[in-house]
C-alpha cells in the first residue's frame, strides 16, 4: 500500500490518500459531492436491504456534497475516518467506500466499521483489498487504535466472509440491532485487535488477568 504522506490526522484537515493495486481511497472532499450521489443512485436497490430508509432527496449532488463536507469536519475532530474507493482506470468514479466511525479514545481506543460496494465491482476481490488498506491505516502509528468492530446481518453472507478473511472474529449477536428494510434485523458483531497497538503516554501494561 502506497501512502500521501500528510500532517499527522489528529490535526489535519486533509485525509491522508490511500494507494492499492487496483484502486485509490480518498477522503471526503466537497469536489466528490456529485460522484458520490451517481454512486449511491446507481446502487440504490442493491444496498436497499442493508441501509437504513432514506428520503430521495439523500441521493441529490447537494446533500452528497454537504455529506462530504460534514465527513472533512468529523475527519478534522478525529471522529470519523471515510474513504471512497476510486479505480486507478476510472479515477473519476466512486465504486465503494469505507467508513471508520464513532471513534472513541480513552479506554476503548475503538471505532465502528461500515463499507459498501458498487454492485457491479462485487466479487473482484476489490473489497478485501480496500478494507486491507483501510485496517493497516487505522491501527498505524499515525491512528492507533486498538479494536474495529462490525455490525452486519447474518443473511448477508458475502460481507461475513470478508470480515472472517481480514482476522476478525465473531464476538456476538446483537437482537433487533438496527431498523433495515422495513424491520428490526438482528446483527452479528465482529471484531478486529490491533496486537501493534502503542500505549499512550502514561498507560503501563500489566499480565493479561
Amino acid at each position: 500500500m502506497q501512502i500521501t504522506p500528510l500532517a499527522p490526522v489528529a490535526t489535519s484537515a486533509a485525509q491522508p490518500v490511500l494507494q492499492t493495486a487496483r484502486l485509490r481511497l480518498v477522503g471526503n472532499h466537497p469536489h466528490l459531492g456529485p460522484a458520490v450521489a451517481d454512486y449511491l443512485v446507481r446502487n440504490r436497490a442493491h444496498f436497499a436491504p442493508w441501509d437504513p430508509p432514506t428520503p430521495p432527496e439523500f441521493f441529490s449532488a447537494e446533500v452528497q456534497t454537504e455529506r462530504v463536507q460534514q465527513g472533512v469536519a468529523a475527519f478534522a475532530r478525529g471522529e470519523a475516518f471515510r474513504y471512497w474507493l476510486l479505480p486507478l482506470d476510472e479515477p473519476e468514479r466512486v465504486i465503494g467506500s469505507i467508513h471508520f466511525s464513532q471513534v472513541a479514545r480513552g479506554a476503548f481506543q475503538n471505532a465502528a466499521l461500515g463499507y459498501a460496494l458498487d454492485a457491479a465491482a462485487q466479487g473482484q476481490g476489490l473489497m478485501h483489498e480496500a478494507l486491507q488498506a483501510g485496517i493497516e491505516e487505522m491501527f498505524s502509528p499515525r491512528v492507533n487504535l486498538h479494536r474495529l468492530q462490525a455490525a452486519w446481518q447474518p443473511s448477508n453472507l458475502r460481507s461475513g466472509a470478508v470480515l472472517r478473511r481480514l482476522g476478525f472474529v465473531q464476538e456476538g449477536l446483537c437482537r433487533d440491532y438496527l431498523f433495515i428494510h422495513g424491520a428490526w434485523r438482528d446483527h452479528c458483531l465482529s471484531a478486529l485487535l490491533n496486537k501493534g497497538f502503542d500505549l499512550p503516554m502514561g498507560w503501563q501494561a500489566t499480565e493479561e488477568a
